[in-house]
């Protein structure tokens, strides 16, 4: 009987099951400012609001336009109308399930009925969370484009946000005085129960404990990355609309790795079920290569400061040569912190092509209390108990802010460069001027002296590790074609210092087209 029930204990744990996309219970498309249905470019329905079930008196409370420019880049279903609310609050009242929903609200900021968009400003409410106060859409698009090439005219904020007993999700907009409040389109998708909320337990990153994600917290998503991929549009999601952007805007540095591609079916649990995320998530991925010993892999994401945020990391190994515990062991830091000591995808799961997430929570101090932009860094590196393969790999990332105290609001994004440190010198001790020059230049011949060695190190490293291994796979064993030991790792950060001359040289603002050439452009590949 124990024979028996054993294996068929390991076969209900690990059951694999067929990637059908999750299946909500409540979905609405409203498209704010239209009297009619239309469907969209995805041939998704939208709803008009002009007749809506959801408003009450909304042509004497609002009136609805038509934006001056459709911008090309902008869909014209939700985009090309719009709801204006310039004189009082305005709400939509939808009647849903109990539990967590995504609500997504879309804005295309333009000269509406002769309004001036860069004068639009609100605040926008739900459910006794705020969402956004003061919110400007003229300038989150600015910051977009500023931060992101593929960035267009339009923004969509995401919000998560667990409904109680009373079945209902409310949506509030408020114009602050002498402005007025606008919306293109609402979307309310359901999420299954323990997704996001109660889901696993989080690592809290530099802390002890943190907060919990349950019931009674709303979730603001900053960012939701396809690592190595390309983007995935919400049509092609797992059933909850989520758009997957690629990460190549947040590498940090000239060391972007390698993108591996799996062309077989991902084999999705119990523990990550089919609605977790796409297989196109899973199936693609950012990794280290040959040269992982010397750099880290990193993304820099710009964030609201002083909050908590959830970061969500998807791994699953689709690099063939790995296949067992132990061969490729690495680390993971968040914001220059160890998250995780050692992360082994086969110790996590069954093997190649079981995906698998962990979730971490990190807080973003505000040292100038203004809740200002601040940089999230996200790095991996190979940690030296790898027995055989010095890499690091991601699959995909979600980043959620979490709300304190019911608010997610943070001030409207900076357009304009803060002054350097330099110029408040001159400015302010003007006596002192000439001494700054002297330490500057001083300061930059050590600094220009500092990257002339580095570089000598590196190109005699890169002749005495990598000479004979360029004709490999770009996957090969980092030192030789056996197994080395503890001290093959010493060309490896210690764990004092576990950025290594290559993150130190990049730094200094310093890129090595040279150096760098073997991960750019990888052998066989």
């Amino acid at each position: 009987m124990l024979a028996f029930s054993l294996p068929f204990l390991f076969v209900i744990l690990f059951t694999t099951t067929p990637a059908q996309p999750y299946k909500a219970t409540n979905r609405f498309f409203l498209n704010c400012g239209s009297s009619t249905a239309s469907n969209s470019y995805s041939d998704q329905r939208w709803e008009g609001d002009q007749h809506s079930k959801f408003v009450s008196n909304v042509t004497t409370t609002s009136f609805s336009s038509t934006p001056d420019h459709l911008d090309s880049s902008v869909p014209q279903i939700p985009y090309s109308t719009a709801r204006i609310f310039n004189t009082s609050s305005f709400t939509y009242t939808f009647p849903v399930s109990k539990g967590p929903k995504f609500l997504r609200l879309h804005f295309y900021p333009a000269t509406y009925s002769g309004l001036n968009t860069e004068q639009s400003f609100f605040s926008v409410s739900s459910n006794g969370y705020s969402l956004l106060t003061n919110f400007s859409a003229f300038l989150a698009v600015s910051f977009l484009r500023n931060t992101r090439t593929d960035a267009g005219a339009r923004v969509v904020k995401e919000f998560l946000i667990h409904v109680k007993d009373t079945q209902i999700l409310d949506v509030t907009f408020t114009p602050s005085p002498n402005s007025y409040a606008f919306i293109n389109g609402i979307e309310i998708v359901s999420v299954p129960e323990n997704l996001y909320f109660n889901a696993k337990t989080p690592k809290y990153v530099n802390q002890y404990s943190g907060p919990i994600i349950d019931t009674n917290t709303a979730l603001d998503n900053i960012y939701r990355l396809n690592m190595g991929g390309g983007e995935i549009s919400g049509n092609d999601d797992t059933g909850m609309n989520r758009a997957w952007d690629q990460d190549n805007d947040y590498i940090y540095g000239a060391a972007i790795g390698l993108t591996p591609l799996y062309n077989n079916p991902i084999m999705y649990t119990t523990e990550t079920p089919n609605y977790t995320a796409p297989e196109t998530v899973y199936q693609t991925q950012r990794s280290m290569g040959k040269l992982s010993d010397k750099y880290n892999l990193t993304w820099i994401l710009p964030v609201d400061s002083g909050f908590y945020y959830l970061l969500r990391l998807h791994f699953c190994n689709i690099i063939p040569q790995y296949t067992k515990r132990g061969q490729v062991v690495f680390k993971i830091f968040v914001n220059n912190i160890t998250a995780e000591e050692e992360a082994d995808l086969f110790y996590w799961t069954r093997g190649s092509g079981y995906p698998v997430f962990k979730d971490y929570i990190v807080f973003v101090n505000d040292p100038d209390g203004k809740r200002s932009k601040q940089d999230l860094w996200l790095a991996m590196h190979p940690s030296r108990n790898s027995e055989l393969y010095l890499d690091a790999y991601l699959n995909g990332l979600e980043v959620f802010k979490l709300s304190m105290d019911k608010n997610l609001a943070s001030p409207n994004p900076e357009l304009s460069s803060p002054t350097t440190p330099t110029t408040l010198i001159v400015q302010n001790k003007k006596k002192k001027t000439s001494y700054a020059m002297i330490i500057g230049g001083i300061g930059g011949v050590l600094v220009l002296l500092s990257i002339l060695v580095l570089i000598v190190l590196l190109q005699r490293r890169r002749s005495k590790h990598y000479g004979a291994v360029y004709d490999r796979s770009s996957y090969g064993p980092a030192y030789s074609e056996s197994k080395f030991t503890k001290s093959s790792h010493s060309t490896l950060p210690s764990d004092e210092d576990d950025d290594n001359v290559f993150a130190a040289a990049t730094k200094m603002g310093y890129r090595s087209e040279t150096v760098f050439s073997d991960i750019l452009k990888p052998a066989g590949r």
